[in-house]
């Protein structure tokens, strides 16, 4: 579950910027690198996420980040689970707040 929510954060930064380098996408996410490499390394073999370097000069190697059409098709999947399980919790907690208060 962890992972997916790892997952579904990623493609949801690297869609909104993916001009940002390794170090912004991790700052943003409050991620280490290297928790962002792997995560990067895993969409990218899971065919999500196209790695693609943009620098020429050797010193400075930039990579872009892109969503491949799977990419953005799991994206949206995940979007939808997250959103069932954020109404299931919400639908929990009105219940109980509504329990609460016809007791009083």
């Amino acid at each position: 579950m962890q992972n997916d929510q790892d997952h579904f954060n990623v493609l949801r930064e690297i869609d909104s910027s993916s001009k940002s380098t390794q170090r912004q996408l991790a700052t943003k996410l409050g991620f280490s690198l290297g928790k962002l490499n792997y995560c990067i390394r895993a969409l990218n073999k899971k065919g999500l996420v196209k790695i693609s370097n943009f620098g020429k000069n050797p010193n400075k190697l930039r990579y872009i980040y892109i969503l491949t059409p799977r990419g953005i098709s799991q994206k949206t999947k995940l979007t939808i689970n997250f959103m069932k399980v954020k109404m299931k919790e919400y639908d929990k907690l009105k219940k109980e707040l509504n329990e609460k208060y016809k007791k009083k």
